[in-house]
């Protein structure tokens, strides 16, 4: 019933010429050609703890990357297994429901809220959160449609528990996970601990909007969160 309002919502919008676009939506914004689309997202509690270390949010600079440890290499220098290295998310696979998108870093705007990809087509990974082969929350946004059309994340909401999604970070490295949820929040009641708060070992949030599209406001009234966890190796 929501994904059938939804449609019907963004058919008429695309008739008139502008539809709604976003990703997690707070605030409004202008399209490349004009049209409001919205563009701000839920960012994370200032008291959030993050598994990368703590930087400066810059808009157009990347989280730092660490440089490849070496397979005997440990945190304390004696051998053993090598420390998780903290390679970005690049790439996002979703066979379910046919994604396949590059992703790119985000920082926080002034006012806390998210960064959002300016280009429909591609996810976008806060940058202060946890790399995907990481403890932690990757944190992984998206668009559900544009002033044109579908975006990346517009068929989000029909993933159910036990699909998988393959992360690739940038050094060609892959983490599967698997759904365990999908809920859909009021952007007033947005999840912000249990999307951004820190977890003992490597989880996954994707987040687009969903929900009622209010004319007046030119956003919509709620976001599709998907959690998952990692696949078992064994």
């Amino acid at each position: 019933m929501i994904r059938s309002r939804t449609l019907f919502v963004m058919a008429l919008a695309v008739v008139a010429g502008t539809s709604g676009a976003c990703a997690v939506d707070e605030a409004l914004g202008s399209s490349p050609d004009g049209q409001t689309v919205a563009s701000d997202a839920p960012g994370p509690p200032s008291t959030v703890e993050t598994s990368l270390p703590s930087f400066e949010f810059k808009e157009g600079v990347s989280a730092p990357v660490e440089t490849p440890s070496t397979p005997s290499a440990t945190a304390d220098g004696e051998s053993g297994d090598a420390t998780p290295v903290a390679s970005p998310p690049r790439r996002i696979e979703i066979p379910t429901i046919g994604v396949e998108a590059e992703i790119i870093d985000l920082g926080l705007h002034d006012d806390g809220s998210l960064e959002t990809p300016t280009d429909f087509a591609e996810a976008g990974w806060w940058a202060g959160g946890a790399t995907a082969n990481q403890d932690g929350p990757t944190v992984i946004v998206g668009h559900v449609d544009s002033y044109i059309g579908p975006a990346v994340f517009f068929r989000l909401s029909e993933l159910q528990a036990g699909d998988h999604i393959v992360v690739v970070d940038a050094h060609g490295g892959e983490s599967e996970f698997e759904v365990t949820e999908v809920d859909l929040y009021d952007k007033d009641d947005f999840p912000t601990d249990r999307v951004y708060g820190q977890t003992d070992e490597p989880t996954l949030r994707l987040v687009t909007c969903g929900g009622v599209f209010d004319e007046r406001e030119r956003s919509y009234e709620a976001n599709f969160v998907v959690f998952a966890t990692p696949v078992s190796q064994t």
